[in-house]
């Protein structure tokens, strides 16, 4: 349960929300992406309340959200896992354009059983299906969950670039140093209230071991 959350992400930044296990951080992208019931409060997409909207017409407003756990059929070609994102009204090759020159890799693994691929593989293919949307606003959930820390590493690197065109980008993590160096504004979010928030460098960085166990780091 969330309790006075309040965050705002502007285009061209990423914000990243942090917080332990159960502080409710993968709830705060579903309430914003139209997956969870708002009971109160408001949500706003580019100043325009879109508090209640069914998931469907907040996906074709541009918000995209790739969840925990990759997101990708694994039974399908990494071309058909692209196709799948037709329902937004862009043509497949439209949507194999954005993809492909986004990330060359899958370009040339079109044809590949996703499934058969590296846990790095099938999540840069979640992002290429999340950015073959034309995505506004596009919240990210625990992306570095069970990764490589330099496939991390790479991974948010072409992060910080869809952020550089334009693209608010909320990104859910538990492990903070996986995503701090490219976060503009970080807030801590304990038992589903934001303790804390301000650019990293601010000090959060150092607090928050205290900030995740409760306790005043001051």
């Amino acid at each position: 349960m969330l309790h006075g959350v309040d965050l705002e992400v502007a285009a061209g930044q990423v914000v990243a929300l942090l917080g332990p296990n159960g502080a409710g951080k993968t709830t705060a992208l579903n309430v914003i992406a139209g997956n969870h019931p708002v009971a109160a409060g408001n949500v706003l997409l580019g100043g325009r309340e879109v508090t209640g909207a069914a998931p469907r017409d907040l996906a074709r407003a541009g918000v995209c959200l790739i969840p925990e756990g990759r997101g990708v059929f694994p039974n399908l070609t990494v071309r058909e896992n692209l196709w799948m994102m037709t329902f937004t009204g862009r043509s497949r090759a439209d949507i194999e354009g954005i993809a492909f020159d986004r990330f060359p890799k899958l370009a040339a693994r079109a044809d590949q059983v996703a499934g058969t691929m590296s846990g790095g593989e099938q999540q840069m293919l979640a992002l290429a299906r999340g950015l073959a949307t034309d995505p506004a606003v596009l919240l990210l959930d625990e992306l570095s969950m069970g990764l490589a820390p330099l496939v991390v590493g790479r991974l948010y690197e072409q992060v910080a670039e869809i952020a550089g065109r334009g693209v608010a980008v909320l990104v859910v993590e538990q492990f903070a140093a996986a995503v701090l160096d490219i976060t503009d504004h970080a807030a801590v979010l304990v038992r589903g209230r934001v303790v804390r928030q301000g650019h990293p460098d601010s000090g959060i960085r150092n607090e928050l071991a205290a900030l995740y166990l409760g306790s005043d780091p001051s």
